[in-house]
């Protein structure tokens, strides 16, 4: 399906036209419909399916139609980390670009005071749509910097993940100042039951739309060393011994061993850094802006970086732990093979890693190819197989379709520009 299929506004589909915005994802064509008709909505999708339009691209369109007040707030959006509110920022000045009037502030921690009070004024001001992390938005809600009473849409972006982080409490206390009456929209790569049950207490008879994941590129090369905790280094110093090592992403599991590989690379002399969430904001900003530049080799990182981040010519993905769920590990070296390129995804499997692994192969339905601890590292554990069944379910492409949703009017229509041509009758399309 294309955009011009659906019922968005005219400067929204001018917007994505500009953009080369063309064919629907399935996430997309699933979801706009149902938002657009005023919908409670919860989408399964993982990170890289469009997620970001199919729930700014029908919000925005129904600012742009409906009566909504000019003071207030409108639409809240929640994000698990500052990347990815910076990047659903940049998506929303794309997507906004002809909708002169339509407001827009990004609202999270780690910053100094003048940008805090740049944010405390927007808010008081009423943009229309914030876009903010958790703990960010309760501290301006504590101080009385933000008036939530009017807001017509609340979006929770990468649910899942919010909830791993601890913040379930901020997000119930947020819905607390919010209205009874609004529209909400929960996006996860995930379902687990307490993404179920924080569905039913903050949605009201949803629609679910849900997107099978998908195996990782045919360009990434998969590997694995079935190893020791303690020879995880040693394979890594081995690996950077057979090839320099550029353009390289080392996920960790937590946060203080990631800042310990990195600290032990940079004393075997390589250039490596350290990206986790105790970093200031403009210290994480710089240590990304480094490794994209090329200035940085290795970038150890916990999952804060697996999601969301745009990085199109990653060499080598190291999984220096073995990642929770079969999502995680796609999103983690989804980061290497963009764009059309080669790469390598290696995995470093503990003896307690062992069945998460195992999870991981009956996913991508095939066996990850083993390769040998270099003998001088010692005496490596058997791979040891586990015959039970993951306790996880993957389904096809599934969804409850919405027939008949209202017809809306479109904004001042743009049909003399880039030969689209008189959009008058596109509502008789349904």
């Amino acid at each position: 399906m294309q955009f011009e299929d659906l019922d968005l506004n005219y400067d929204v589909l001018d917007a994505l036209d500009d953009m080369n915005f063309i064919e629907c994802t399935p996430i997309q064509e699933q979801a706009i419909p149902p938002l657009l008709e005023g919908r409670d909505l919860i989408g399964v999708a993982q990170t890289g399916t469009g997620k970001t339009a199919a729930y700014l691209l029908p919000v925005l369109s129904q600012l742009r139609d409906g009566d909504y007040p000019r003071d207030a707030i409108n639409c809240v959006i929640m994000s698990p980390t500052r990347e990815l509110a910076q990047q659903i920022d940049q998506a929303m000045e794309g997507f906004s670009y002809y909708l002169n009037g339509i407001s827009s502030v990004s609202v999270y921690g780690g910053n100094d005071g003048i940008r805090y009070e740049q944010e405390k004024r927007a808010l008081q001001l009423g943009a229309d749509v914030i876009i903010a992390t958790p703990g960010r938005l309760i501290s301006h809600l504590s101080l009385g910097n933000v008036d939530l009473s009017r807001v017509s849409f609340f979006i929770l972006d990468e649910a899942d993940r919010m909830l791993d982080m601890g913040f379930s409490d901020d997000i119930m206390q947020i819905v607390s100042f919010l209205p009874k009456e609004r529209q909400t929209i929960m996006f996860s790569a995930t379902m687990p039951e307490k993404i179920v049950e924080l569905a039913k207490t903050i949605l009201t008879n949803p629609v679910e739309v849900k997107i099978a994941l998908n195996k990782p590129a045919e360009g990434i090369s998969q590997s694995a060393y079935v190893c020791y905790e303690a020879q995880k280094l040693k394979i890594i110093q081995h690996l950077f011994a057979q090839r320099k090592p550029e353009r390289v992403i080392i996920f960790v599991g937590k946060k203080i061993h990631t800042k310990d590989v990195a600290i032990t690379l940079k004393r075997k002399g390589y250039n490596a850094e350290a990206m986790h969430s105790d970093l200031l904001q403009e210290q994480r900003d710089d240590v990304m802006y480094r490794f994209k530049t090329g200035q940085i080799d290795i970038l150890v990182a916990t999952d804060i970086v697996a999601r969301g981040i745009d990085i199109d010519d990653i060499q080598l993905v190291i999984n220096y732990d073995v990642p929770h769920d079969e999502e995680d590990y796609v999103h983690r070296i989804g980061r290497t093979a963009r764009a059309g390129r080669d790469g390598r995804a290696i995995t470093l499997i503990s003896e307690k890693d062992q069945p998460l692994f195992q999870n991981i192969e009956r996913f991508l339905e095939k066996e990850v190819t083993k390769e040998p601890v270099p003998k001088e590292m010692g005496e490596a554990p058997a791979y040891v197989i586990s015959h039970k069944s993951s306790s996880r379910h993957h389904g096809k492409h599934s969804h409850h379709r919405h027939n008949g949703h209202a017809k809306r009017k479109g904004g001042a229509g743009r049909g003399d520009r880039g030969g689209r041509g008189n959009r008058g009758n596109r509502g008789d399309r349904h």
